[in-house]
């Protein structure tokens, strides 16, 4: 891991929270109010260097919280805001991190909209809590993970079909 001594996010809710990336192959995030969260990629993997976890493939990915794998589901990647979504289960909830500005992606917790992250896919996570929601540690400990390991953010279609005329325009 990435041994640094990186300073830990404030967050309003959690308190100090580590994020640690281990270059492509392993993440890390934990704090005194929140159970620990390690992602890493299977090493014989090829590592796509758009990816801060090295893949988007779930069959290359292994995630645990305190411990206990949990399923973890990442789409694709490909048009739409929605391919990226990045998708877990854990403790009988539904986790979904997805896309919903060019910035920022949405957490919900099977279905209810819990905060919005923002990251570059690396060991800086902003997270902002929706104030009227019950947002569990479980809940912080994933968001902090998903976001870091595959960023968050991401062009709505019209603006990638617009980028892509205009730079097959002579």
């Amino acid at each position: 891991m990435n041994e640094t001594d990186r300073a830990p996010i404030e967050d309003t809710l959690f308190g100090a929270i580590t994020v640690r990336q281990d270059g492509q192959d392993r993440l890390e995030v934990d704090g005194e109010a929140i159970p620990r969260v390690s992602l890493e990629r299977d090493p014989a993997a090829g590592a796509d260097p758009q990816i801060a976890i090295g893949t988007r493939d779930p069959a290359h990915l292994t995630m645990r919280v305190d411990g206990a794998v949990v399923g973890l589901l990442p789409a694709k990647g490909r048009l739409s805001r929605n391919s990226y979504r990045v998708d877990v289960t854990y403790d009988g909830a539904e986790y979904r991190l997805v896309p919903d500005s060019v910035p920022s992606s949405r957490l919900t917790r099977d279905g209810v909209h819990l905060g919005d992250f923002s990251s570059d896919g690396d060991e800086t996570v902003i997270a902002e809590w929706r104030e009227d929601r019950e947002v569990r540690p479980a809940d912080a400990a994933i968001g902090y993970a998903l976001a870091s390991a595959f960023g968050t953010g991401a062009q709505p279609m019209w603006m990638m079909i617009v980028d892509g005329v205009t730079s097959a325009l002579p």
